[in-house]
């Protein structure tokens, strides 16, 4: 137990949430709700084309909070022959008194090589090891593939630090008025940065705005669950290679992210059941009672679709997130509404399905090698995230 913990913490964070990733972030109320910018689509994937909404106004008692890289940052590949780099940058939003989070807007600085952005919240009693790990490398920032290295081995599943995230698609996100995120007095946050080398090595300096209110113990606190999934996907008949051999492409992913890259074998320990093949599923106890508010996958390029199923197989199921032709452009959250109820002994489980004939018609895979495709933290690599916004009790 304890040697799954410290595996899946340094690759399960990952994104987009929101993301990778991804991945959008919180329900908002209607009216503030961004309206996503009209897209033109290419191979399965579509590119936004115009800029995104004007942010909402301003409610009562809220206020902005500008978090910006002090300077701007040139991604490169840490090893060779990598095309991503993840970077990790700490940030002070300069709170003396105890805030809560209300709404999220994430500014990439050079869309075209940022492939995903997540806030993790450092709460004080974390700040000098955040501090130490961005004193110890040269230049702005730290490596970080995975997790930011500063949380605890093992969080993250039923509790990840996230204040919010963004990949393509996203835009500012506003929670409903009846929720928040709390952060303590002197906290920092930190921002790390997907960067996606294929598209280009031009410098970087990305913000977020954070939408902030006094804590007055009105709101109840938004919390994130991340449902991880294995990736196994063969090469495909008549196509060969050196990386078509599963070892070799562990070891390959291994070579270009650390310790995030065993995320792969290390998944089959929390997902047993998972298979050979284009579909994945894995699913999870619910180990705390729960309200679901909002949902979001999380996959890259040769994702297909994604759902997440309440009690799959059971008489109460009910599907809360189903994408049956997945967008990599489009991954913002989605408001559940009604809010549905999650008690103790309940399931969550995440499907997701992924096509390697998208090697053919995308861009990205210009010149890459066919491969057996597992887990992992760069762009052509994959991954099966659902992503669960609750409140608790």
């Amino acid at each position: 137990m304890i040697l799954r913990a410290r595996l899946l913490a340094a690759g399960a964070v990952v994104l987009l949430l929101a993301g990778c990733a991804s991945t959008g972030a919180d329900p908002e109320p209607a009216a503030a709700k961004a309206t996503p910018a009209p897209t033109t689509t290419t191979a399965g994937h579509q590119h936004p084309t115009t800029a995104a909404p004007p942010e909402a106004p301003l409610r009562n008692g809220e206020r902005f909070v500008t978090l910006r890289m002090p300077t701007a940052y040139t991604p490169k590949a840490p090893a060779a022959p990598g095309t991503d780099d993840y970077r990790c940058f700490l940030l002070d939003p300069g709170l003396t008194a105890k805030t809560v989070v209300t709404g999220i807007n994430v500014l990439p600085g050079n869309p075209d090589v940022v492939h995903h952005v997540i806030l993790f919240r450092v709460p004080p009693d974390k700040v000098a090891a955040a501090e130490e790990k961005d004193r110890l490398q040269v230049g702005e920032g730290w490596t970080c593939f995975g997790g930011t290295g500063v949380e605890s081995p093992g969080a993250g599943l039923n509790g990840a630090p996230w204040l919010g995230a963004w990949a393509p698609g996203g835009g500012e996100r506003v929670l409903a008025p009846d929720l928040g995120m709390p952060v303590e007095a002197g906290s920092r946050v930190i921002m790390q940065v997907h960067y996606n080398l294929l598209a280009g090595r031009s410098p970087d300096q990305s913000a977020a705005k954070l939408r902030v209110a006094a804590d007055d113990g009105a709101r109840q606190t938004l919390q994130t669950v991340l449902l991880p999934a294995p990736v196994e996907v063969p090469c495909r008949p008549g196509r060969t290679g050196p990386l078509c051999d599963r070892a070799a492409a562990m070891a390959d992913v291994q070579k270009r992210f650390g310790s995030a890259g065993r995320t792969g074998d290390a998944l089959h320990l929390l997902c047993p059941e998972a298979k050979v093949g284009p579909t994945q599923t894995c699913t999870r106890p619910v180990t705390q009672g729960s309200t679901i508010r909002a949902v979001a996958g999380h996959m890259h390029l040769l994702g297909t679709k994604i759902s997440i199923i309440v009690n799959k197989g059971k008489a109460n199921e009910r599907t809360v997130l189903d994408i049956p032709i997945w967008d990599f452009d489009d991954q913002g959250s989605r408001a559940v509404t009604p809010a549905v109820r999650l008690r103790i002994g309940d399931t969550l489980t995440v499907s997701c399905t992924h096509d390697q004939s998208l090697r053919d018609k995308l861009p990205s895979f210009a010149g890459q090698p066919e491969r057996y495709v597992v887990w992992g933290e760069g762009t052509t690599d994959e991954m099966c995230l659902g992503i669960v916004m609750v409140t608790r009790p």
